[in-house]
């Protein structure tokens, strides 16, 4: 007769209390693919700027324009998520976006005009809108409470891997001459292939399922996630808030909506204008222009940051469920204003040169450990269910729109007053950033989102 090994039936019963965490860090992990293109698509410009502005003989608006234009694609996107999402569902709309990240990136490979390319990379601004809503929060939706944090810091750190893996390409693509930044664009298009057949492995959201009144899928994908016992107690949990909210949520005008609208909305914009895009978009430029080095060693430049972002964000991802969100965005908004601060000083003694790259690195660093995923993780964990597409919606909009504001101008700004003014302001903005999380900023370690939501009651 066959006889289970001694504790086996323990590991059984464990296993059944504790769910697979093997399949949440699966889920997590795919979902994240889309961050990665985010990253990716986003800062692989900065490279190709340089050829791009000398093959299609950009002027400086032009330049700002090419840069940007993705960004408005991104407003528009993240506008559309958070109603089509509540609607139609977080996977679905995730298998739209990685559709949409394969096109334009092909598409923006084989431009004849700036017109062509612009229209390109707006159809990838769509792509990173939806996806930069979605991947969070539908992290946040199927994370354990107490691993919350860290799996959606999860996704930043995907952000920051293809942010690196864009420069790193750039690198080594730059050899092929003017026409190099095609072939940085074509680049994306293996990558967004492979999210779109990951994504066959993750389920849709139990918490919409709930809300769709879909309770037996809830209920297996929440088993699987944690378990029987705690899958039902959470079940529950979920419906009583949804019950609670019914009646209530067609409008983001409630009263107890105010304050966390408030929050994610200044926290999105806090983290824009601070001017971390500057550096992202624009590096190659910054370092060319401002320092004198070459286009081959100002790209090695924006590797050797890409790999700062990602160092930083590794730390944040161990330490941000257990330090907490807020002291890390303190520490990261306090630590951004002090290396501006140094930056100005270094500029305005015409002593940059030797400073540049490693006050922009401590600078990088430190938004890296605290508001690059911190901002992230309070917008997807602080809204009620019932509502939270439409208002992690309205707070990325938010965020978007300040990231273009910045990068749309941060040429002219330069141009008017300064690289020192430039970095003056966002040193400020910094500062700002540092009192606004000290004194509206609530902590939410370790609390489940029907727990958060109950304090806005």
């Amino acid at each position: 007769m066959f006889r289970e090994p001694a504790g086996s039936s323990a590991a059984v019963a464990a296993l059944d209390q504790a769910g697979n965490p093997g399949y949440v860090y699966l889920i997590a992990t795919v979902a994240a693919l889309g961050g990665l293109l985010f990253g990716f698509d986003t800062a692989i410009i900065n490279g190709a700027l340089i050829f791009l502005k000398k093959d299609f003989d950009l002027s400086d608006s032009q330049t700002e324009w090419a840069a940007s234009s993705i960004l408005f694609g991104a407003v528009i996107g993240a506008a559309l998520a958070g109603w089509l999402t509540d609607r139609y569902g977080r996977r679905r709309l995730l298998f739209a976006a990685a559709a949409l990240f394969t096109l334009s990136a092909l598409a923006a490979a084989v431009p004849r005009t700036l017109t062509e390319f612009v229209l390109a990379r707006l159809a990838g601004g769509l792509a990173i809108g939806l996806a930069s809503l979605l991947v969070p929060l539908y992290i946040a939706e199927i994370a354990p409470a107490r691993i919350r944090g860290r799996l959606v810091t999860l996704n930043q750190l995907a952000i920051v891997t293809g942010i690196l893996l864009a420069y790193v390409a750039s690198y080594y693509l730059a050899d092929l001459g003017l026409n190099s930044w095609r072939w940085m664009f074509a680049s994306a298009a293996l990558p967004s292939l492979l999210f779109m057949l990951t994504l066959l492995l993750v389920p849709e959201s139990p918490r919409w399922q709930l809300g769709r009144g879909r309770e037996a899928e809830a209920l297996n994908t929440l088993t699987r996630l944690n378990g029987p016992v705690a899958a039902a107690a959470e079940a529950e949990e979920i419906q009583a808030a949804l019950a609670a909210e019914r009646g209530e949520e067609a409008s983001l005008s409630q009263p107890r909506l105010r304050r966390p609208l408030r929050i994610a909305v200044v926290l999105a914009v806090l983290q824009q204008i601070t001017g971390i895009n500057t550096i992202l978009y624009y590096g190659s430029i910054i370092f060319t222009e401002h320092s004198g080095q070459s286009a081959a060693s100002a790209i090695g430049a924006n590797a050797l940051i890409g790999g700062i972002n990602f160092v930083g964000t590794v730390v944040a991802l161990f330490v941000i469920d257990r330090i907490g969100r807020k002291p890390l965005l303190l520490l990261a908004s306090g630590g951004m204003a002090l290396a501006l601060g140094a930056l100005v000083v270094a500029l305005q003694l015409q002593a940059a040169g030797p400073w540049l790259l490693g006050l922009i690195m401590l600078y990088v660093a430190c938004f890296a450990v605290g508001l690059g995923p911190g901002v992230w993780v309070v917008i997807t964990e602080i809204f009620p269910n019932a509502v939270r597409g439409r208002a992690a919606s309205l707070a990325t909009v938010a965020l978007w729109v300040a990231c273009t504001l910045i990068s749309f101008t941060f040429l002219s700004l330069v141009k008017a007053a300064g690289l020192s003014g430039a970095f003056g302001l966002y040193a400020g903005l910094s500062a700002l950033t540092f009192v606004f999380v000290w004194r509206a900023v609530p902590e939410t370690k370790e609390r489940s989102l029907e727990e958060i939501e109950r304090t806005w009651q």
